[in-house]
């Protein structure tokens, strides 16, 4: 070997014991790299970025592996986000009316730019709205509304920016709903250290036929499912986290390994914890959208406990579970509910900034629904110096109560509602717009023999949800009898957009409500199709095999939702094709 050769080599190795960069990000919480058979391998992957253990494997070096995997992390993730972009922004002004319940919110959101709060508005508000010329007969008397204001501010974002009309109302929702298929790109990614797999559940929202529509119209549902998916998101990092530093804190012995250490793992504190507050925020948001995020943050107070829990278990803890509520619980609680509290109560800022003005002939005026009840109908209005804060909060707590009687007493019958043990299947999908052009007219065909059908249909991709209900199955199977705790995180939240409704068996519901768990159950068919297509130990034939049937199912759910795809963006197709596509009866 030659002094220039043998220079180059040891340059070589130089480089290859240079620390990573997942190593140097680690090294904040005081810890490096460490041997495979290291206990803390069981606390933080040995590859934290998902991918650099393959292109290791095909040759790359550990350093170019790295940042190609990095690279790759986010360039799949954001091909991803951009097909399910153009899917949801394609015609997203058709059709030009105001369908389903955008009655509501579509409306609202503009009297939030107006007033800061929901006014008034007549009768034939929706028809003078889409005509032309437009007008906006919107006035600024309150009125009663039974939904918090977030996800209203939401869909006003896109009313700011370009109007209001069916593009402008529809507009954040569906840069939310596309955002949403990036995240869960990433969360995927994370949760099951693959690209792939990460990749894979989020092309499967973005082809999801309920989610599709959903992004496509002005609803609070998909806004909700936004920021529930955001907080998975952020526990999850968190958790990463605070593994990490219970890794870094574990001793190591002259061999240079580590070892469970009872001390450290039950008095180490995780410190400080800013994923977990932005959790808080997310979910302080979800429940300023809709109520029910209420439970979503019970059910992820719980589950992000449990996994510290486990954290200090595998680092040693004799008793992890007192461990944890000694002294993760009380840091959990204050990051996660007064964190969401106060976000509840700051985005009722419109409502509370309106005060109003009051005269003897007209009452209250230019101020929110119930904003003076305190001081007038409420009675025993607070005095002294601190009546500004007090009065307007017990009149939110009256208006909060008004609305809870108004949602348990909500019983009318209704065309489309469902009951949640349906949901699943997509047995009772709810039409948003229907109507049947004739010949020549509205996009129907001129040399058809009878009239078209234009419908916007919000039905869950069929074969996707109908795989979803084996998926959930394999999942069970993988946390109760192997202890996995990504299933068990899967099933945890879905549990938590679903098992509240089987509560309200006798109120009015509806199957888009299932739009909130919908990223969860592409989660668990994405791991199900890992399983199908096999670990990295079996043999080719296996994984071939494997991959031959995942592949599979995958192309017949991509096909599922071309299929239906005239009936989820309300194109006018004959009334036959549109026959053919009701495989249920129950979809009429």
């Amino acid at each position: 070997m030659t002094s220039d050769t043998a220079t180059h080599a040891q340059r070589g190795q130089a480089a290859e014991q240079q620390p990573l960069p997942w190593q140097l990000r680690l090294r904040r919480f005081g810890y490096a790299g460490r041997a495979r058979t290291d206990v803390r391998d069981r606390l933080v992957p040995p590859f934290p970025e998902p991918g650099t253990r393959l292109w290791t494997a095909l040759g790359i070096g550990p350093v170019p592996a790295h940042r190609l995997a990095h690279w790759l992390g986010w360039i799949g993730p954001l091909l991803v986000a951009l097909f399910a972009g153009l899917l949801r922004f394609w015609r997203l002004g058709s059709p030009n009316a105001v369908i389903f319940d955008e009655t509501y919110y579509a409306k609202d959101a503009w009297a939030l730019l107006q007033y800061g709060y929901e006014g008034t508005w007549s009768k034939n508000a929706n028809d003078q709205i889409v005509a032309d010329p437009q007008r906006i007969p919107l006035s600024d008397a309150p009125s009663y509304v039974v939904h918090p204001p977030v996800g209203k501010w939401v869909i006003a974002l896109g009313e700011q920016f370009f109007g209001l009309d069916p593009f402008g109302w529809r507009f954040m929702v569906a840069l939310l709903g596309t955002l949403s298929v990036l995240m869960l790109c990433r969360i995927g990614r994370r949760l099951f250290r693959s690209t792939a797999l990460g990749c894979l559940a989020g092309g499967l929202l973005a082809v999801d036929g309920l989610h599709f529509v959903m992004s496509r119209t002005a609803l609070l549902d998909l806004v909700l499912m936004f920021f529930i998916l955001a907080a998975f998101g952020a526990l999850l990092v968190d958790r990463d986290q605070a593994r990490a530093r219970l890794a870094a804190a574990l001793p190591v012995g002259s061999d240079g390994l580590a070892r469970p250490d009872a001390t450290v793992a039950e008095r180490l504190g995780l410190g400080w914890r800013p994923w977990r507050i932005l959790a808080g925020v997310s979910l302080g948001l979800a429940c300023g959208t809709k109520w029910n995020g209420l439970y979503v943050l019970a059910a992820f107070g719980l589950m992000t406990v449990v996994w510290d829990a486990g954290a200090r278990r595998t680092a040693g803890a004799w008793h992890p579970y007192r461990t944890a509520l000694r002294r993760d619980v009380p840091w959990a609680f204050l990051a996660t509910v007064p964190v969401a509290i106060a976000t509840y109560v700051a985005s009722w800022a419109g409502w509370f900034a309106n005060s109003g003005s009051y005269s003897e002939e007209l009452g209250w005026r230019h101020s929110g629904y119930f904003r003076h009840w305190a001081e007038t109908d409420g009675g025993h209005s607070s005095d002294g110096a601190f009546a500004w804060l007090l009065n307007p909060l017990r009149s939110l707590w009256h208006y909060e109560k008004e609305v809870y009687d108004f949602h348990v007493g909500l019983d009318s019958p209704h065309t489309y509602q469902s009951n949640p043990w349906t949901w699943l299947i997509q047995s009772r999908p709810v039409s948003y717009f229907y109507e049947s052009p004739e010949p020549g007219t509205a996009g129907c065909p001129s040399d058809t023999s009878e009239k078209c059908a234009r419908e916007v249909l919000a039905l869950g991709t069929p074969l996707l949800w109908w795989a979803a209900c084996f998926a959930l199955l394999y999942l069970l199977y993988r946390w109760a009898l192997r202890r996995d705790w990504r299933a068990g995180a899967i099933l945890g939240a879905t549990a938590a957009g679903l098992l509240p409704w089987f509560a309200y068996q006798d109120r009015t519901i509806f199957s888009f409500y299932a739009v909130v768990f919908i990223p969860f159950l592409c989660l668990a068919v994405a791991m199900m199709l890992g399983a199908i297509v096999g670990p990295h130990a079996a043999t080719e034939r296996r994984r071939t095999v494997g991959a031959v049937g995942a592949g599979a199912l995958v192309l017949l759910i991509v096909w599922n939702f071309i299929y239906f795809f005239p009936i989820y963006t309300g194109q006018a197709i004959p009334l036959e094709a549109w026959r053919d596509r009701m495989w249920l009866d129950t979809w009429i």
